[in-house]
């Protein structure tokens, strides 16, 4: 556990002061569950935190760097970098998910490559760092790690929309989304959709709501129309 602790923390490139509370942000629920802990033991309190703090940080950064923008742009700007895609992205770039300490059953039902899984455990991170090194600290990290490549980010927000904008004129036929896959309790739901034009498959992504299910879908069909273009 040390070492895969020194790991994490060099991927991060953030020591702790406190390694429990690195501990506790890659500790899912379902592991607490399984092993009989305590419930607060989980990442659940630290992502409520990170939450805030991203959304703090966030702000200010898009705030003083993009001056000339209304409130209505930077809020859409902020959505588009901490919403639940963008941030399971910025998770995989850091292998995040390798490091989480999942039950058996989130673990083999692929909870490590999740979204929303991924997703908290980063706010679980950076609420973490917060605790631990102070607002400085976090906003050294956030900064770092998810307030980059912004332009590229922008589509997560509105993606079905740019979609569109991008097979008129080369495409026969309609886009669609389709719901292929709906799991998870009623309180954790994961949505995983497919976005077609005609019969051609595009694209697919999952979500916590049907509608992040087809954003997601839209932006890998994007990703995978600009690789191919």
């Amino acid at each position: 556990m040390k070492a895969e602790r020194r790991k994490l923390e060099e991927q991060l490139n953030y020591q702790f002061k406190n390694k429990e509370l690195l501990d506790m942000a890659i500790r899912h629920s379902s592991y607490t569950n399984e092993h009989h802990m305590e419930r607060q033991r989980c990442n659940e309190r630290l992502e409520f935190l990170g939450d805030a703090v991203l959304e703090l940080l966030s702000s200010e950064f898009l705030y003083h760097t993009y001056e000339d923008y209304p409130e209505g742009e930077l809020t859409k700007l902020r959505a588009s970098l901490v919403c639940e895609p963008t941030l399971a992205n910025d998770a995989r770039e850091l292998s995040l998910g390798s490091y989480l300490l999942l039950g058996k059953g989130e673990d083999l039902t692929g909870g490590r490559k999740r979204d929303s899984v991924i997703s908290d455990a980063l706010e679980a991170v950076i609420g973490a760092i917060y605790l631990d090194g102070g607002l400085l600290k976090a906003r050294e990290f956030v900064q770092r790690f998810v307030l980059n490549d912004i332009e590229h980010k922008k589509l997560f927000y509105d993606s079905k929309t740019i979609l569109q904008e991008m097979i008129q004129g080369s495409f026969h036929g309609e886009i669609s989304y389709k719901l292929t896959k709906e799991e998870g309790p009623d309180h954790d739901k994961v949505f995983t959709t497919e976005v077609y034009v005609g019969e051609k498959l595009l694209g697919s992504g999952t979500g916590r709501t049907k509608k992040a299910a087809e954003q997601s879908a839209a932006y890998h069909a994007i990703c995978a129309l600009r690789q191919d273009g």
